[in-house]
């Protein structure tokens, strides 16, 4: 496992530590627990805007494949 230092405000630093108290955990687990939280929520918001951009997609190609069959259908000789 790697260490990893970092610079808080002194309010978060207590907020923090309340926190971890309360949950009785160390206060490392209860950052790696935030971290991971917080990496989820982004992976969530990332596969939620993939998910919009794919539907995008399939909605221009059905527009194209609808304004294909209306052609053919209002074609004279169909």
């Amino acid at each position: 496992m790697t260490t990893v230092s970092i610079r808080l405000p002194d309010d978060l630093l207590k907020e923090v530590d309340r926190h971890a108290h309360e949950m009785h955990i160390p206060r490392a687990e209860y950052i790696r627990r935030a971290i991971e939280s917080l990496n989820a929520k982004a992976a969530a918001n990332h596969h939620h805007h993939r998910m919009i951009e794919a539907s995008r997609r399939v909605c221009e190609e059905s527009m194209r494949v609808n304004a294909e069959f209306d052609a053919i259908e209002d074609a004279p000789d169909a």
